[in-house]
């Protein structure tokens, strides 16, 4: 009886109030991230409604080529194309590359090869002779190591001598196939408008409906260019540069040091320290380029750690420096701190999984504590359908979304927390895995690797918190009077799924 008692005191003084306490942190953050969607999508709909295309904020003229001076007038573009091991898609991003319509005396083609397969390496050189021979200015530039990986192969492939001849850089990651008008419409903004340093493409997936799981990631990325990135690029002018798709001005890139392979996150290191140079970016969303998304699960979840890892290293490296910064104004410093960092890439990954995965199902054994229903339902139904805008042709799978960005959320949360204790997964780099599987013509043949048994495809995180809501679904089932067990039993189903590896191909 007094070990009892001992327990229904120890439960009501300590137990409860930590749980009340932990309950009122995730409501606040919760409306620190609404008000931040919010935000976001009110940018938006201005956007749409006022019909504010990037041509009409800023100037924007074609190209022409002078009859007596031919391209002449045309500025040196460098392309470069950072790769490492690329089997399935180096022809197809060499391809498009080459195929850029820009004059051919004015334009440099970089790939930077950095594969160790002797084979591939062959195959690259071989293509880039190929291009060669018909007219383009293709270099194949290889290094001894991968010290730094993408930032690394980057910065060493800057040191060339025949980039100081260039005025304009466009990178392309290996699976990214850019129209042949790329250049002629992304260009000119930089040309007649000398405050800009960066133009924008758009992220398009040619394997968005290979599986639910690629369907998912086209969810969360239309709306990350459509709220994030275009929010950023009309209310700041900055936003983070995807790393990809984009055109530099290379003054820009030099006036702010260059790459630095400080994170695994080098694309958003070199835009934050560009920006706080008090240079101007430009995201153009009717420009797309086409690329691969991951559809094997493994691979995404090496995806998300480093998307997550890195920019909360990159937060924790960097905070002092923007506050520092004299170049830019405060409003500016506060909205890359709070919005772009703090809110987007630190804490909505930890609410997301503590709240929906940790405190909402431990809720069942705390009747005494009542969690609101604006929180639960309400606040979530809104950012939910402000997502689902952004691809509508999926808007029947905004449930299947909702529960496996929660999986998910797990991962970031874990990549978050080494990122900025620096643990010692901080600078891993996993190269995602293109398997040119949405192609209509295979241009190489593929490699197959042997299937894995259902013992080793098991994920153990994903195992472990899919058994526990779930044994919180059945607790409030039995003893609860709510339908939080409904909710509960779908997202340890979710969770479980993926435990057992089957999502993705």
């Amino acid at each position: 009886m007094e070990t009892m008692w001992w327990l229904r005191q120890t439960r009501s003084l300590l137990i409860v109030p930590v749980f009340k306490c932990l309950v009122a942190i995730c409501l606040v953050i919760s409306l620190l991230v609404f008000v931040e969607s919010v935000y976001m999508n009110i940018v938006v709909l201005y956007v749409k409604l006022l019909k504010r295309k990037p041509e009409k904020t800023y100037k924007w003229e074609a190209m022409q080529e002078d009859i007596e001076q031919g391209g002449q007038n045309f500025p040196m573009v460098l392309v470069q194309i950072p790769m490492y091991n690329e089997r399935e898609v180096f022809q197809l991003s060499i391809g498009a590359a080459c195929r850029l319509i820009w004059p051919l005396d004015r334009l440099i083609v970089q790939v930077l090869d950095d594969s160790t397969d002797p084979t591939i390496m062959e195959m690259v050189s071989m293509e880039c002779a190929q291009w060669a021979s018909k007219g383009i200015n293709i270099k194949c530039e290889r290094r001894d190591n991968r010290n730094g990986y993408k930032a690394g192969a980057l910065k060493q492939g800057m040191r060339h001598s025949y980039v100081k001849q260039c005025n304009y850089i466009a990178i392309f990651d290996a699976d990214f196939q850019p129209e042949p008008d790329y250049l002629q419409r992304t260009v000119p903004f930089l040309i007649h408008n000398s405050e800009l340093a960066l133009v924008q493409a758009r992220w398009k997936f040619v394997n968005a409906s290979k599986c639910l799981m690629t369907r998912m990631q086209e969810m969360s990325l239309n709306y990350h260019f459509m709220a994030e990135q275009e929010s950023g690029s009309t209310r700041h002018a900055f936003f983070g540069f995807n790393g990809t798709a984009g055109v530099w001005r290379l003054a820009a890139m030099e006036e702010a040091g260059g790459w630095k392979d400080r994170t695994t996150v080098e694309d958003m290191d070199l835009a934050v320290r560009v920006g706080l140079h008090g240079w101007k970016f430009v995201f153009v969303n009717d420009i797309t380029v086409k690329s691969e998304l991951p559809s094997q699960f493994k691979a995404f979840r090496f995806q998300q750690h480093r998307w997550s890892c890195g920019p909360a290293n990159l937060f924790r490296k960097m905070t002092m420096e923007i506050i520092h910064n004299k170049r830019v104004m405060i409003w500016k410093k506060l909205y890359v701190i709070y919005s772009f960092f703090f809110v987007r890439k630190i804490i909505v990954h930890f609410f997301t999984f503590f709240f929906y995965c940790v405190i909402l199902p431990t809720s069942v054994f705390f009747s005494e504590v009542k969690i609101p229903t604006w929180s639960t339902i309400y606040l979530p139904f809104m950012i939910t359908l402000f997502n689902a805008i952004a691809t509508p042709r999926s808007f029947y799978l905004v449930v299947f979304w909702v529960l496996f960005e929660n999986v998910m959320a797990m991962h970031r949360t874990k990549g978050t927390f080494i990122g900025l204790l620096e643990g010692g997964r901080v600078n891993e780099w996993v190269v995602t895995e293109k398997l040119g599987d949405a192609l209509e013509t295979k241009l190489l043949p593929q490699v197959k690797k042997p299937r894995n048994g259902i013992l080793e495809r098991v994920n153990t995180k994903e195992m472990m918190v899919g058994i526990y809501i779930l044994s919180c679904a059945c607790y409030d089932f039995a003893y609860g009077n709510t339908l939080l067990y409904i909710y509960l039993s779908m997202q340890a189903l979710a969770f479980i799924i993926c435990g057992f590896g089957f999502v993705g191909t």
